[in-house]
C-alpha cells in the first residue's frame, strides 16, 4: 500500500489534471453542490468579521460564498493542488472578492498558528485525506475556541446514481479496481457516525450529522456523460485505460441508464451527501510548547 506522501502527489497530479475539466463545468458542479455548501454554512452560523479555512477548497466553494457573507472578514482557500487554487483565485477576483487568500497545503499539516480561524470547512475532502484522525486534529488546533467545524461527505453509491450509473457503464469495459475500504476513495466515509466519530476523538462538541439531497442537471443524457467522464477523477481514470471504441459502448451504456432521469428537457440525477458539524469548546487553551 502507498505510503501518505506517495498517495499525495498521486492526488496532487490527478487534481492538476482535471482543474481545466472542473472550471470547464464550474456552474453544473456549482448548481449540484450548491444545497450542501449552503447546510454547512448555516451549520457554521458565519458572521461579518469571521477568519474562515476552507479545506480541500477545489475551485473555491463554499469559501467564495463564505468570503460574500463575510466582507470584513478573511477567508483562506487550501487544497493540495495549485492548479485548482489558481481556478479558484479568478473565480474570486471575477466576484470582486479581495478578501480571499489561497494557500497550497496539505489538510493534515496546516501552515497556521493555534486559533486562528473561526470556522473550518470541508466540503468532500475527507474522504481523500491519508490520515484522517490526523488532519481532523490540525482543524481543531487552528480552530479558536467556540469556533465550528463543517465537513461534507458522500453517501453510499446506490444513494449517488448521478456517479454510479456512469461508473457501472464503465466498469463493463475497464478495469475498475475496488476501493480499499481503508484507504482514500470517495464512498470511504459514507457510514453513519464515521465523521462524528472523528470529531469526537479529537476533543469537538455538540456534533451532529444530516443528510442532504442534491442533483446534478444537464440539458441532456449525453451531457451527463460528457460531465462526468471529464471531472470525476475515478471515471477518467479508468476511461484511460481503454480505447476509442470501448470508451464509445461505456457512453452508450451510460447514455441508455440515465434517459429514465429526463425531466421537462433536462436530465436530473439525484444524490446523496452528509454534513457533519462540531465546535471546539470554549475555554480551550492553546497547547503550551515543552520546557
Amino acid at each position: 500500500m502507498p505510503n501518505a506522501d506517495e498517495i499525495r502527489a498521486a492526488q496532487r497530479a490527478a487534481w492538476a489534471r482535471l482543474s481545466a475539466s472542473w472550471e470547464k463545468w464550474d456552474s453544473v458542479i456549482m448548481d449540484q453542490l450548491g444545497p450542501v455548501g449552503a447546510a454547512m454554512i448555516e451549520r457554521l452560523a458565519i458572521a461579518d468579521g469571521q477568519q474562515h479555512l476552507d479545506i480541500a477548497s477545489g475551485t473555491g466553494e463554499p469559501g467564495l460564498r463564505i468570503a460574500r457573507l463575510a466582507p470584513a472578514g478573511r477567508v483562506v482557500l487550501t487544497d493540495l493542488s495549485a492548479e485548482m487554487l489558481d481556478v479558484a483565485a479568478r473565480r474570486a477576483r471575477a466576484q470582486g472578492l479581495g478578501t480571499v487568500e489561497t494557500r497550497v497545503c496539505s489538510a493534515d499539516d496546516l501552515p497556521f498558528d493555534e486559533a486562528t480561524f473561526d470556522s473550518v470547512s470541508v466540503r468532500f475532502g475527507y474522504m481523500f485525506f491519508p490520515d484522517m484522525a490526523k488532519a481532523t486534529a490540525e482543524f481543531v488546533r487552528v480552530l479558536k475556541p467556540g469556533g465550528r467545524v463543517c465537513a461534507s461527505v458522500w453517501v453510499k453509491p446506490e444513494e449517488n446514481p448521478w456517479t454510479s450509473i456512469a461508473m457501472q457503464a464503465i466498469a463493463t469495459e475497464a478495469v475498475v479496481a475496488p476501493p480499499d475500504p481503508d484507504g482514500p476513495n470517495m464512498f470511504r466515509c459514507a457510514a453513519p457516525g464515521y465523521i462524528s466519530a472523528l470529531y469526537e476523538g479529537a476533543g469537538l462538541v455538540d456534533v451532529g450529522e444530516w443528510d442532504v439531497e442534491v442533483e446534478l442537471v444537464t440539458r441532456s443524457p449525453e451531457q451527463y456523460w460528457e460531465m462526468i467522464s471529464e471531472h470525476v477523477s475515478l471515471a477518467a481514470a479508468a476511461l484511460q485505460q481503454v480505447d476509442g471504441l470501448a470508451r464509445e459502448r461505456a457512453r452508450a451504456k451510460a447514455i441508455a441508464a440515465v434517459i429514465g432521469y429526463e425531466k421537462g428537457g433536462e436530465v436530473r440525477v439525484p444524490g446523496l451527501a452528509r454534513c457533519i458539524g462540531g465546535t471546539k469548546p470554549a475555554g480551550t487553551e492553546p497547547a503550551q510548547p515543552p520546557t
